[in-house]
């Protein structure tokens, strides 16, 4: 059993006089408008058409009157067999090793028809890792879009953001609008990104009564939504500087806070709905703005469903951030803010924030994932799903791909039969060592069987009714564990290798080709 320590982790950082941020650059990365055909510019931002990241898909515009541009247009998957988990990615070149704020926003619009008066449920993943399940259904019938948003780091030079039909997911998967946005080295710097993610639950601005926070107030483009509560909202009289406070919140967070009249413990039920049970990242925001209080003479307690989170903070103009990397939740959440015994004013809040803390999912061996992306190059018509992490999550494995087991994820088959793949067999698909089977029969492949020499553990090459040409590798009859090669119906030539007739424990069919001497019988 662990200690409690190991569970979550508090701390507190107090905020320092700094520059102003009121001249801000828009957060680097891409904005994507799916389904647009042709850039946009957006309150100065540009938006790109998502044609060059994702492969699948059907652009469709909306018919609902009003909508802003990036609700207008969906990209649109559609749902062949009901029963078949397959996602469809967004590949996006990255930073490796910066850490991203990935928003994807859902707005259905009847795109599906009127059979499906309802949004269809679906998951969304990023790389070999789940993120969530998209449900738009209650917001949709409310009219409103939605939107979901982590934190995840980029481990290599591409990630995908994928969108999943899942065995519950009845018709057509959508997606409206794609946001990654490089977030700044100290944002969220506690989390270990190396294992783990984070997905937003809940960030509000307390006592804000108006529109979303965002940029170019929040220089990093996070959503802040307003939060009331049935308790007493101050407005501040000084904004402290935010550049020193941990996360950097948006200064206008800080413009109001919610706070009690009297010298009284206040609670709040935050946030305002019931939570799986999880573990999660909490930061809470405050800053003492008041004229009339002497310095450090506000001073409160906090505890999360009476546990103490932390005590005797002294709040003071320049403000405080207090933080739980690994705090154990579930359920309803009650945040109790107390006057210390040496305090001479109520507690008071100003924002808060909680995120689902995601364990990685993992990656295939880069090695795979390069070779099977140039095999995906060498063919006119790959499968449509060949986006994204080949292997991961388990339940969504490109099609015709089977994976191994264990922390080194490994290709060990690849089934592509009868599916009609045009163009030619890459010599990288000599780099997926850990292969044991190749099933290519009954396509259109042309071009030369490549050098397969590499792949000591396979086992079973078949690679019939196809149009592949040339002569048969020598080497195939070099390959210790090989045990069935089936080459019939193609259009090679030559001379059978004298190392593949008659050896025992190998089973070879050439008939149907052109060889200079017969096939064995």
């Amino acid at each position: 059993m662990p200690f409690p320590f190991l569970l979550f982790f508090s701390s507190i950082f107090l905020s320092f006089p700094s520059l102003s941020l009121s001249q801000q650059t828009p957060p680097k990365g891409y904005l994507i408008n799916c389904g647009a055909t042709r850039r946009s510019v957006i309150d100065g931002r540009v938006w790109l058409p998502d044609g060059n990241f994702i492969s699948a898909g059907t652009s469709k515009s909306l018919t609902v009157p009003g909508l802003v541009p990036t609700l207008s247009t969906v990209r649109s998957f559609p749902l062949e067999n009901k029963n078949l988990r397959r996602k469809f990615c967004y590949v996006v070149r990255v930073y490796r090793g910066a850490r991203y704020l990935i928003r994807t926003t859902y707005y259905y619009g009847g795109v599906n028809g009127l059979d499906f008066d309802s949004p269809p449920v679906f998951d969304q993943i990023v790389d070999g890792t789940f993120w969530s399940v998209v449900n738009t259904t209650e917001d949709y019938g409310k009219g409103l879009s939605s939107y979901y948003e982590g934190v995840f780091e980029a481990k290599g030079n591409t990630m995908s953001v994928c969108v999943a039909s899942n065995t519950y997911t009845v018709s057509d998967p959508f997606i409206s609008s794609l946001e990654m946005l490089i977030l700044g080295d100290s944002i969220y710097n506690t989390t270990k990104f190396d294992s783990h993610a984070l997905h937003l639950v809940a960030r509000h601005s307390f006592g804000h009564n108006g529109s979303i926070i965002r940029y170019p107030d929040d220089q990093f483009d996070r959503y802040w939504q307003p939060y009331e509560e049935n308790v007493s909202v101050t407005a501040s009289k000084k904004i402290p500087a935010v550049s020193g406070f941990w996360n950097i919140p948006p200064s206008k967070v800080f413009e109001t806070a919610l706070s009690t009249a009297q010298l009284e413990s206040m609670e709040l039920r935050w946030p305002p709905f019931s939570l799986p049970n999880s573990t999660y990242y909490i930061a809470l925001y405050f800053a003492d703005n008041s004229d009339s209080m002497s310095s450090n003479s506000r001073v409160i307690d906090m505890h999360i469903n009476d546990v103490r989170y932390y005590s005797n903070l002294v709040l003071s103009s320049e403000g405080a951030a207090v933080f739980a990397t690994r705090w154990p939740l579930g359920g309803l959440t009650k945040i109790t803010l107390s006057p210390a015994a040496n305090s001479n004013g109520s507690p008071l809040i100003n924002a808060g924030e909680i995120f689902d803390v995601l364990r990685l999912g993992g990656r295939t061996h880069t090695r795979d994932v390069i070779a099977l992306e140039e095999l995906k190059n060498s063919l006119r018509n790959p499968p449509l799903d060949w986006n994204g992490d080949p292997c991961l999550p388990r339940d969504y494995t490109w099609t015709g791909v089977k994976c191994s087991e264990g922390e080194r994820t490994r290709v060990i088959s690849l089934n592509l039969t009868g599916m009609g793949l045009l163009g030619s067999l890459s010599p990288s698909i000599a780099n997926l060592t850990a292969l044991n089977g190749i099933w290519l029969s009954n396509n259109s492949l042309s071009g030369v069987i490549p050098d397969l020499s590499s792949l000591k553990l396979l086992e079973i090459l078949h690679l019939q009714d196809n149009q592949l040409t040339g002569e048969i590798p020598s080497s195939l009859g070099e390959m210790k564990s090989l045990r069935e090669l089936f080459l019939q119906n193609n259009n090679l030539t030559g001379r059978i290798p004298d190392s593949l007739i008659g050896r025992p424990g190998l089973e070879v069919r050439t008939s149907g080709n052109q060889f200079l001497s017969p096939p064995p019988s």
